[in-house]
């Protein structure tokens, strides 16, 4: 399994997560893997896809890279430190340079307040600047992701999917993160949103200098954006590549799986770095 290990921004090793269940007959408890003896570096200025089918494991593995959850065993590694040995006062710095944006902004944003004071929280915070300078920098934000100074009143509601989801980036940029992870964050858009959303990731991240990770199952939309992909199959990741490697020449037999599936799928938009007919081209 090849594995670029170029300048990364964050490595985990080992990290593992369990959770335990209670039997609907019976009553007795019993272990369930969400991931195991994860190994992964997220090379600096990168954007790495996360595939895989539903419940392997991906949402539980970015919420711990995202400090939400703690994982069982395991390190990650972000500035040279291992984030699980530090304490709570030595990770409030370090969260701000992690931010996750979750698939359904709508459940994500306080619906009770107004589109500059989501913005404007993060740094509240981690009080930063004063009330009139997160105002104007709220605005600034909103502006930069395609929203007018004049939403900054509206309510979360008063938007649409794709404006919530441009939301919910301004307010992740509020304290200039390093990294940037959206669970699934592109999969309830329509094709069109979800193209214009594509771009402004792309000029944001060239603009702030970003690392992405994507947590996502479509495996086109995978091969647009992603420099680099990894494959999670049953808490475990089975392959490793830089994206138009992975899905030119798959390796592992899940992975060629999930690629046989686009043999009748046109692909997702046009100049895509990697063709449906490519994909299919390279399946056995």
């Amino acid at each position: 399994m090849s594995v670029s290990r170029c300048n990364p921004l964050i490595s985990i090793r080992n990290l593992a997560k369990t959770y335990t269940q209670r039997r609907a007959i019976g009553g007795g408890r019993f272990a369930v893997d969400a991931f195991r003896g994860v190994d992964l570096d997220v090379a600096e200025g990168s954007t790495l896809a996360i595939v895989g089918e539903s419940g392997a494991g991906k949402s539980t593995l970015v919420r711990c890279l995202a400090l939400l959850e703690k994982p069982d065993a395991g390190e990650i590694f972000f500035g040279g430190a291992n984030l699980l040995a530090l304490g709570r006062k030595q990770l409030f710095p370090v969260r701000r340079q992690i931010q996750l944006i979750f698939q359904d902004p709508a459940s994500a944003l306080n619906p009770g307040m107004s589109a500059a004071e989501i913005v404007e929280e993060p740094l509240a915070i981690q009080r930063e600047g004063t009330p009139a300078g997160r105002r104007r920098r709220a605005i600034e934000l909103l502006e930069q992701v395609g929203l007018s100074a004049g939403s900054a009143g509206k309510r979360p509601l008063d938007f649409s999917g794709g404006q919530r989801q441009r939301l919910a980036i301004a307010r992740a940029l509020a304290l200039r993160p390093k990294l940037l992870i959206f669970d699934e964050a592109l999969s309830s858009l329509d094709l069109a949103t979800r193209d214009s959303i594509v771009a402004l990731l792309d000029r944001l991240r060239a603009e702030y200098g970003l690392t992405f990770v994507h947590v996502l199952h479509d495996l086109r939309l995978a091969s647009e954006i992603a420099t680099d992909a990894a494959v999670l199959f049953e808490g475990r990741i089975v392959e490793r590549a830089p994206a138009a490697q992975m899905f030119a020449r798959p390796e592992h037999p899940y992975t060629r799986s999930l690629l046989s599936a686009l043999k009748s799928l046109r692909p997702a938009r046009e100049g895509s770095r990697v063709e449906s007919a490519e994909l299919v081209e390279a399946l056995p």
